[in-house]
């Protein structure tokens, strides 16, 4: 092992692990997330509040969360909010659903290869793993799919899915510098993580349907259009700046 990674390998091996929830009138799951979650897997967990009208700010602050309130809708405005309350000691970042529909189990997967000094980029591939009857709707995997095939014309790597359950080491985050503020918020860092280089993982995981209520995206078709139109124009925006001859810094 080579003097960087071998420091590397030291310093992910004792990381301090932070937990974000992007959330929007998410009471009636946070509860089972919580009780979920393994105990003392996370330093910190913060709910990234996008304006819920119900209780999810109360719930997670008596389970001890950090709050951070963004009352302007999309995944990327609550999850910058919530990067911009990450204590500076935490070491990596995971992102996981409110609506347990991934295993929180599972980020103990997400995790190892950031640990032993593998990865600096661990994806939770939905299409690798195990998806129940239903939990993937066809207009979902048609958008995975596209999305996916354009990165590889254009970068040249070829993912399976662009599923939002990761962890990603706090360093390459910062580095990465994420702007959107929506629905391309998850091919953004994928692209970005391409562009820096980064060391990519994707590992199969579950995925099964949320426990209460209606996805926000996949289960409204006016929300499922808008929200491939922003994944798709997000993919050609960073493409034409490669072609346009810009380099990210490093």
């Amino acid at each position: 092992m080579i003097p960087y990674y071998a420091e590397l390998y030291s310093e992910m091996r004792t990381a301090q692990a932070a937990l974000i929830i992007p959330a929007l009138n998410e009471a009636d799951c946070l509860p089972r997330l919580f009780d979920a979650i393994p105990p003392d897997l996370f330093r910190w967990i913060l709910v990234a509040d996008n304006g819920s009208t119900d209780r999810t700010a109360e719930i997670a602050r008596a389970r001890g969360a950090i709050v951070a309130t963004q009352p302007e809708r999309g995944y990327g405005a609550a999850s910058l909010a919530a990067i911009a309350l990450l204590p500076p000691e935490a070491g990596i970042v995971v992102w996981m659903q409110a609506d347990l529909s991934e295993d929180p189990a599972q980020a103990i997967e997400l995790l190892a290869p950031i640990r032993a000094g593998a990865a600096d980029l661990v994806l939770g591939s939905r299409t690798m793993g195990r998806a129940a009857p239903g939990a993937l709707l066809p207009h979902q995997r048609f958008g995975n799919t596209l999305a996916c095939s354009l990165m590889h014309i254009f970068w040249g790597h070829k993912f399976s899915d662009l599923g939002p359950f990761r962890a990603i080491r706090r360093d390459c985050l910062d580095r990465l510098a994420m702007e959107d503020r929506n629905y391309g918020w998850t091919i953004e860092m994928q692209i970005k993580a391409l562009q820096h280089r980064l060391r990519i993982v994707e590992i199969p995981i579950r995925y099964g349907h949320r426990i209460a209520g209606e996805n926000k995206v996949s289960g409204n078709w006016r929300a499922s259009i808008r929200a491939g139109w922003i994944i798709l124009r997000t993919v050609f925006r960073y493409a034409a700046r490669v072609n346009q001859g810009s380099r990210p810094s490093t």
